[in-house]
């Protein structure tokens, strides 16, 4: 077997035929929406590494001190033969878990993008002799099924991603993941935790206004890929705390009256002065909440660390 293998499991149109889905649904529906998966293409993605680097976003310092700190103990608990990491991107953090599972016989990285899962998996197996790296272009969110690998099984979820997802969808989340377990593999869970509001609002809405470009960007994807006539220049960014929640919403705020086309869908969406797309969600979460979505699932909260603040958390879950 090559040490690299990029297995396609999505649709060549997969992508295209979402994007159609979730802009009619979203557009006509009340209130408007749009998932915030669509943020990240080339230039979404670009902006993403450099929100990362502000000053008010704490949570890719916080979890990278975690995994920094931490990795030998997840290793430990887990001895892990195959890791799978769920939305790898670059799998930049993932090298701090790689370096300590020193018995990991494959990595199995999935993502959408198949671009950045070359290049990452070239990268990996080039630095590390005997690694195996198994890629995935795959929507984890729309069922998965991962290749015949060794275990035990770790499956990694980082960067807080799980608080995109709506509460009922966070419940088939785990359910999904726990269908791909056996009894002693392990969930490591990335989760942003609640903390003071101000701390929260301003991490999602950065005095530099690179999340508000980010934002915005949504429609930027919309209009190329789909002809629409969105002015991102007549929307204001929004970030807020819904504290009943407990999560940040991000939303898109019309300025005026308008109307936008979509002219792939021959869809006309009107805008009312002041109304408002909501672009993300981003729930925080206590510690009993994740322990009681998990043990729902059949997975049972075993570790729980923090970065020094305690601002966020990595919390690593046993298969029943």
């Amino acid at each position: 077997m090559s040490p690299f293998l990029l297995t396609r499991t999505l649709p060549e149109d997969a992508t295209d035929t979402a994007l159609r889905t979730d802009v009619q649904r979203g557009l006509t529906g009340t209130p408007k929406t749009l998932p915030p998966k669509w943020f990240y293409d080339a230039r979404g993605s670009e902006l993403f590494e450099q929100i990362t680097e502000l000053p008010e976003y704490y949570p890719t310092r916080a979890e990278r001190e975690i995994l920094i700190t931490r990795a030998a103990e997840i290793a430990a608990a887990t001895g892990a033969r195959t890791l799978v990491e769920l939305g790898s991107g670059s799998s930049e953090k993932t090298r701090h878990l790689l370096d300590a599972l020193t018995g990991l016989d494959t990595y199995v990285p999935v993502d959408v993008s198949d671009s950045a899962l070359t290049q990452a998996g070239q990268a990996l197996v080039a630095e590390r002799p005997g690694l195996r790296v198994h890629a995935l272009i795959a929507d984890f969110t729309a069922g998965l099924s991962l290749p015949d690998t060794p275990g035990p099984r770790l499956i990694a979820f980082l960067g807080g991603t799980i608080g995109n997802l709506l509460p009922a969808e966070r419940a088939a989340f785990h359910a999904a993941v726990r269908s791909l377990l056996s009894p002693g593999d392990a969930l490591l869970l990335g989760t942003d935790l609640v903390k003071d509001e101000k701390v929260l609002v301003r991490a999602y809405d950065d005095a530099a206004g690179v999340t508000a470009a980010f934002n915005k960007n949504v429609l930027a994807v919309v209009n190329r890929e789909l002809g629409a006539d969105f002015d991102p220049g007549a929307f204001d960014h929004v970030a807020l705390w819904d504290s009943g929640n407990e999560w940040i919403e991000m939303r898109l705020r019309s300025r005026t009256a308008q109307t936008v086309k979509i002219h792939a869908l021959d869809l006309a969406v009107d805008f009312a002065e002041d109304e408002e797309l909501r672009t993300e969600i981003s729930a925080k979460f206590r510690q009993e909440g994740v322990r009681a979505e998990l043990a729902a699932a059949g997975l049972d909260l075993t570790h729980w660390w923090t970065d020094r603040e305690g601002r966020f958390a990595l919390s690593l879950s046993v298969a029943r």
